[in-house]
């Protein structure tokens, strides 16, 4: 199967079609808080990239880059596993972006090796994008700090526990140098969000008492192994379907959701537990269930219901709601145009009932990219590297509740050093998959009461 994976052709056209809705409000709010520079990561003020994962994110977050104000950046090294992706994505940034593609091809880099190829050709300034499967982005990670340079990080961050514990150890590093690292949950950088935060904060709800969340879409089905080349390979153009590789359907598309009701809460779940499953006629080869439904307690005795589902010809539906003792509140709803948040007057969430709305919403993947390079041009403090693990491991918490049918503390997945794959980081082409197919080309999904990840 040589097509990209649904889930990344679903995320680039959600991507495409909040651009479209928004591109006017992004230019007319561009240069919005974002300061004359006055530091430079070089003599001209260049900052150079490189990009490594030359999928649809990586190229998505090149472009926010080019477009950012305040100085000149130019794409200069890529690296990818693949050499169709590698020369995909430099013809497709080169058409649209011209002269600020400088990646020839001897800064263009393919294996498992190629992220350090890449990022051994900045300067100190200078920006890794760490836009490749999220097994990998510890270790990614981990050696761009080392190297000295800034960071960018598509989510999720880590598959797995242990992997959360190395994005905190590199965060740490990376603020002892005064490296900036930005995170790629970017409705933290939502402007409409934002506005709905400060209310909550300053009491227009009252005091929160229930958080939803749904993503619900027709599903990610996968098919079996062909069983021709590569397993290992296989597996990573496919990372959707591995836990190893990704984190799994749930965590690559609902890190989102989790971090909102932790963004409203200001603070981590106590602990959470679920049910999932698969629906009886399936024949999904991936990791994944069809279905998740998560319970999570924060401090105070708050809960958040957190609830995917992939499956065709269901009910579908993208959104957070708040319920505070005062009124409820629309976090987010996808699809709506403009994106608005907005509050009611009772706990009836219905037009006929809303009492305040939002300004639209101004691109959030542009805007965390101004605060980055802002950040570094002007040496103000940026490291989103702590937030973005606990955000991923309280999801990674939900997920490992679901699949062993425990409840899981904050706690003890705080302390787990648990890994999918422990050799991630020495892995080569020539290396067994992580995980075996079957006789039939099916991976093993979760059993609840004997599978655990934490």
């Amino acid at each position: 199967m040589s097509r990209p994976h649904q889930g990344e052709s679903a995320h680039r056209r959600t991507r495409r079609q909040f651009l479209s809705r928004s591109g006017k409000l992004a230019a007319a709010s561009a240069l919005a808080g974002v300061a004359i520079p006055r530091v430079h990561a070089a003599e001209d003020g260049t900052i150079r990239l490189a990009l490594i994962g030359c999928g649809a994110r990586g190229n998505g977050a090149v472009g926010n880059a080019l477009s950012a104000p305040g100085g000149p950046v130019k794409l200069f090294a890529m690296a990818d596993l693949f050499q169709d992706r590698l020369s995909a994505s430099h013809k497709a940034l080169s058409k649209r972006f011209g002269d600020k593609i400088d990646a020839p091809p001897e800064r263009q880099f393919k294996g498992f090796d190629a992220y350090r190829k890449a990022i051994d050709c900045l300067r100190p300034g200078d920006v890794a994008m760490l836009t490749e499967c999220a097994g990998f982005r510890p270790t990614h990670l981990t050696y761009a700090v080392e190297k000295g340079v800034h960071v960018f990080m598509e989510k999720p961050f880590a598959p797995d526990p242990g992997g959360v514990q190395q994005v905190i150890k590199a965060g740490e590093m990376a603020e002892k140098k005064s490296l900036k690292i930005a995170a790629g949950l970017m409705w933290r950088h939502s402007n409409a969000r934002q506005a709905l935060i400060r209310r909550i904060r300053d009491g227009a709800m009252g005091q929160i008492q229930l958080l939803r969340a749904y993503r619900m879409d027709p599903g990610y089905a996968m098919g079996p192994w062909n069983r021709q080349g590569s397993e290992l390979l296989w597996q990573i153009r496919r990372r959707i379907g591995f836990l190893w590789a990704s984190s799994g359907i749930l965590i690559e598309l609902m890190v989102h959701q989790v971090d909102e009701c932790c963004w409203i809460k200001d603070g981590w779940p106590v602990e959470a537990h679920g049910i999932g499953g698969r629906t009886a006629n399936s024949r999904d080869c991936s990791q994944n269930l069809d279905s998740y439904a998560i319970e999570y307690t924060f401090a105070d005795g708050t809960k958040a219901l957190v609830e995917g589902r992939y499956i065709p010809n269901c009910y579908n539906h993208f959104a957070t709601y708040v319920h505070g003792t005062k009124c409820a509140a629309q976090f987010c709803v996808w699809g709506a145009s403009p994106i608005l948040t907005r509050t009611y007057k009772d706990q009836r969430i219905a037009p006929d009932f809303v009492d305040w709305k939002s300004e639209p919403e101004v691109n959030p993947w542009q805007m965390e990219w101004n605060v980055l390079l802002d950040a570094i041009r002007n040496d103000r403090p940026h490291n989103e590297a702590q937030r973005a693990a606990y955000a991923d491991l309280a999801s990674i918490m939900g997920r490992a509740a679901v699949h062993s049918g425990k409840t899981i503390t904050w706690k003890e997945a705080l302390a787990s050093t648990f890994q999918f794959c422990p050799n991630v980081g020495s892995l080569t082409e020539d290396s067994p998959a992580p995980v075996q197919a079957d006789d039939q080309g099916r991976y093993p999904a979760p059993i609840p009461g004997a599978c655990s990840e934490i």
